[in-house]
């Protein structure tokens, strides 16, 4: 016979299992796979490729064993700033040049190696290329042996910037062709479309990057994580709790149902008309089967054309059961006016204008007087267009 397992001795297996979890937050299974294939190719090739190039034999070593901890970081979290391809290719070589230096001068192994790492985090560290694999370049041009000091002073070039630079090309064709975003680029930071001296609509209430700097001073700690992917994580964590917190209002509860459309061959001034007479500052256009194609507005209308497939610009969409409230970035962007809310078949449903999304953010709002005029003023402000 068998017995119910008790929720409690199912959590307590589940938090054994969690050990062999992955500690990096955000990391998912495809990731990891994706990590071990991508390590699998830049590595071997970069052996092969280097083997090509030099030929094999116990002259030169193929690869140098730091390869394999800057793979780690290549491809398993290719967001870090100590993965980056100035890190990975200065990093390395820079701290094999420290090694060499610390071994030509000192020629205790022991006080050597303390010399070459310790010199090599601080060359890093003023080049703006840290790289923990560096450590490992700097002991392997200490402790290499024969084969590293008949390369002399060659050696941080030839295998080692070798050796990265193969990596970090396969690298960044691997993440290409992964659909990843190698070199990470942090997205720019919001910009007042309207060229005043005002802060982005965005960003005029909650945390600032003052307040961010000063929580990382307040800390003391250094961190794995560029500052603004950690200004842009904080917005969203900001996000998602208010969505969280209002998730039961979704994008059809508020949604405009009797959307004013166009198709996509009509004339300029047709589009002209239905935006003036209705008042509408994004008009929705429809091909020929009733599927959504673009939005166009008077701005976009002001250039000349028999029909209005020139002025289109790219749809801000979403679906009916998504919150809200996710639609805040979108719409406090300074460019967006209305998003289009579609169906499975990319027909139109509904629209959400900012209007819309204002007065149900005005709901949400406490019924203390005091506590509406001190969260009102920043949101009213921010529509100049």
């Amino acid at each position: 016979m068998q017995y119910p397992v008790s929720p409690k001795m199912g959590q307590s297996r589940f938090r054994r299992f969690r050990l062999f979890s992955p500690i990096l937050a955000g990391a998912t299974l495809r990731e990891r796979l994706i990590a071990c294939f991508g390590a699998l190719l830049g590595i071997g090739l970069t052996g092969v490729i280097s083997g090509y190039l030099f030929g094999q034999g116990p002259h030169l070593p193929l690869i140098v064993a730091p390869m394999g901890a800057s793979a780690v970081l290549l491809f398993a979290v290719p967001a870090s700033p100590l993965a980056q391809p100035w890190s990975i290719i200065g990093g390395n070589t820079i701290s094999a040049m420290m090694g060499i230096i610390a071994a030509y001068f000192i020629r205790d192994p022991i006080i050597a190696t303390g010399v070459g790492v310790s010199l090599a985090i601080g060359a890093m560290s003023f080049t703006r290329s840290l790289h923990p694999p560096g450590g490992a370049a700097a002991l392997t041009a200490v402790l290499g042996g024969p084969v590293v000091a008949g390369w002399g002073f060659l050696f941080p070039f030839v295998p080692v910037a070798l050796n990265s630079c193969i990596l970090v090309a396969l690298g960044l064709l691997f993440h290409k062709l992964s659909k990843r975003n190698y070199p990470h680029v942090v997205p720019k930071p919001a910009e007042n479309t309207h060229q005043t001296v005002d802060l982005p609509s965005a960003v005029r209430v909650g945390f600032r990057e003052e307040d961010v700097d000063a929580a990382l001073e307040a800390l003391d700690e250094t961190f794995d994580i560029d500052r603004a992917d950690l200004g842009r994580l904080l917005q969203q964590v900001e996000l998602q709790a208010a969505i969280r917190s209002n998730g039961k209002i979704s994008c059809a509860d508020i949604m405009s149902r009797d959307v004013i459309a166009i198709g996509e061959a009509s004339e300029p001034d047709a589009a002209r008309h239905l935006l003036l007479k209705h008042n509408i500052r994004t008009l929705p256009v429809k091909d020929p089967e009733g599927r959504l194609v673009g939005t166009v507005g008077l701005r976009e209308l002001f250039a000349s054309g028999d029909t209005i497939a020139h002025a289109i610009s790219r749809p801000a969409v979403a679906r009916a059961s998504d919150a809200a409230l996710s639609l805040l970035p979108v719409l406090t962007d300074g460019r967006t006016h209305a998003v289009i809310i579609v169906d499975d078949d990319h027909r139109i449903v509904g629209l959400i204008s900012q209007t819309d999304l204002l007065s149900a953010v005005a709901r949400l709002l406490p019924s203390d007087g005091e506590a509406i005029a001190t969260v009102a003023p920043p949101v009213l402000t921010s529509n100049h267009a």
